[in-house]
């Protein structure tokens, strides 16, 4: 256990060296760094805010709800079922039919028993079906159905908040699914949380449609950006779909904030068929059930090129910009949790987590000196080894660290003096018995290891088992619990070992003490 040839000790250093060069990263200014690494602070200790974010699914649900009504029509008519009183409600379907038996048989068939090509979309796993009636039923979403429903909106919209985020620019964002319904959103020194909130808020919805001169059927009246009342057309001449690009820019005439749009190919064709075909109307630009603008179509507009103007301040601009280039959201988000962590209160965070690091750190140090004098000199070597090699293996995964992370590094410091602790112990006991010095701390090292090895591969196990079930600040302490572990094993077993083997070996035909 004692001897070490010329490559172990080698790739030893080379390893250890290798991986602290990584932690003075951290102590670098960032644009003097050749290598851009280092560890992140999370919440807790630099300051943000934090978002707990839920969608609401019943628009969404509805607008679903209505897609199937053509299919299920066409499903009924080519089965030679008849039907009456359709109506589609809030969430569901209801309808008289006049074969409720051999419905349930298309309703519940699979798909390779039937010919008909529709029946995949109606089997009990999307949707359901109850009586009402003697002949009326009622169709709805299953359970299923739903949860479907739910999982996809939730996965869209994680990914749009994240498109969001990041074009506002807010560094190291953490963007999370929580359960069936709810976005958890961290923002580390954020400084205008009010903005972030406002622009997740909104779904984004963009769409452009005729201004109509009466109030006749099929119309929506809606105020406009300057409080004028406006008959709305109900038909969508094109929606936010067919936007490829919207950036702010400034109108050269008055320096006026605009939103300039690029559309794609079909958005083209469609807007200008449109405004060729409506010349001299106005064309209404709603923002999610508001008029934006409304201005008059003085000549077809075919370049795909378009223009978004509506008294904004440049920052209202830019962020109406960015609603548009990162798309609508499926469905409204509902903020249901928020909490504020000031820069002071990270910053003292921070400062009580160094001092008591460095307490700790002096209190070991001065035992292990008065304990075991040389060979407690040597643990304390290792020790401030194992601590860099931990920050830099955080620093080379960029890690980021919160308040429990250091609490695991605190934890480490007495992890790795328990190693220590254990070996010098039982090489006492060696020494008590072995009259070769050599042999007595070789037989220690290597009797020690299965003690050793034990405490610190259970509690390994404990960190994975918090990684994979917690979340958050669980996570933080688990992953500095648990790279602490491995690079004090590592210390331990090599690097003390070998500094051990250094003065057992030239102090062989000395008494040496432990």
């Amino acid at each position: 256990m004692l001897n070490f040839s010329k490559i172990n000790v080698l790739i030893i250093y080379f390893l250890f060296v290798f991986i602290a060069i990584f932690s003075f990263l951290n102590f670098q200014n960032a644009n003097d760094q050749l290598i851009k690494k280092k560890i992140n602070l999370g919440l807790d200790l630099q300051g943000g805010s934090y978002l707990l974010l839920e969608i609401n699914s019943d628009s969404l649900v509805k607008e679903k709800i209505q897609s199937k009504v053509i299919p299920i029509k066409k499903l009924l008519k080519d089965n030679n079922i008849n039907y009456n009183n359709f109506k589609i409600n809030e969430n569901n379907l209801s309808l008289s039919i006049d074969n409720i038996e051999k419905f349930d048989l298309l309703f519940n068939s699979r798909k390779d028993n039937l010919v008909n090509p529709y029946i995949d979309n109606f089997r009990s796993y999307e949707l359901e079906y109850k009586k009402i009636d003697n002949n009326q039923i009622q169709i709805s979403f299953s359970k299923f159905g739903l949860l479907t429903i739910n999982n996809a909106a939730l996965k869209q919209s994680i990914e749009i908040v994240r498109r969001r985020i990041d074009d506002v620019g807010t560094k190291e964002p953490t963007i999370l699914q929580r359960g069936e319904k709810r976005i958890l959103v961290e923002l580390p020194g954020l400084k205008d949380p009010e903005r972030i909130k406002a622009l997740l808020g909104k779904t984004a919805q963009l769409n452009f449609r005729l201004v109509s001169d009466n109030n006749e059927f099929g119309v929506d009246e809606l105020i406009s950006e300057n409080g004028e009342k406006l008959n709305i057309s109900k038909r969508i001449i094109m929606s936010g779909e067919n936007l490829i690009d919207a950036q702010p820019s400034i109108q050269n005439q008055n320096n006026e904030p605009t939103v300039s749009f690029t559309l794609d190919r079909l958005g083209a064709q469609k807007f200008g068929r449109a405004t060729t075909d409506n010349v001299g109307k106005r064309l209404a630009i709603v923002l999610d059930g508001e008029i934006v603008s409304a201005p008059n179509i003085n000549e077809p507009i075919t370049s795909g090129n378009g223009m978004i103007s509506g008294n904004f301040t440049f920052q209202e601009a830019t962020d109406l910009a960015l609603l548009l280039r990162s798309g609508a959201l499926p469905t409204p988000l509902i903020v249901v949790e928020e909490r504020t962590v000031g820069p002071d209160l990270g910053e003292d965070s921070i400062k009580s987590g160094v001092i008591s690091l460095i307490v700790g750190f002096i209190l070991v140090i001065f035992f292990m000196l008065f304990k075991y004098k040389i060979f407690g000199l040597i643990a304390n070597t290792a020790l401030i080894a194992n601590l860099l090699m931990l920050v830099g293996v955080l620093t080379i995964l960029e890690a980021t660290l919160t308040l429990p992370g250091i609490a695991g590094i605190i934890l480490t410091v007495g992890m790795a003096v328990d190693a220590n602790v254990l070996i010098f112990e039982r090489i006492r006991e060696e020494l008590k018995t072995e009259k070769s010095i050599i042999h007595a701390f070789d037989s220690g090292y290597s009797r020690a290891k299965i003690t050793v090895l034990d405490a610190n591969i259970t509690t390994l196990i404990a960190a994975i088992i918090l990684f994979a079930f917690g979340s958050g600040p669980v996570k933080g302490f688990a992953i500095t619990l648990g790279i602490g572990i491995i690079t004090t094993l590592f210390t331990a077993y090599f690097l003390a070992r070998h500094l051990t083997s250094l003065v057992v070996l030239n102090t062989r035909n000395k008494e040496i003490k432990i």
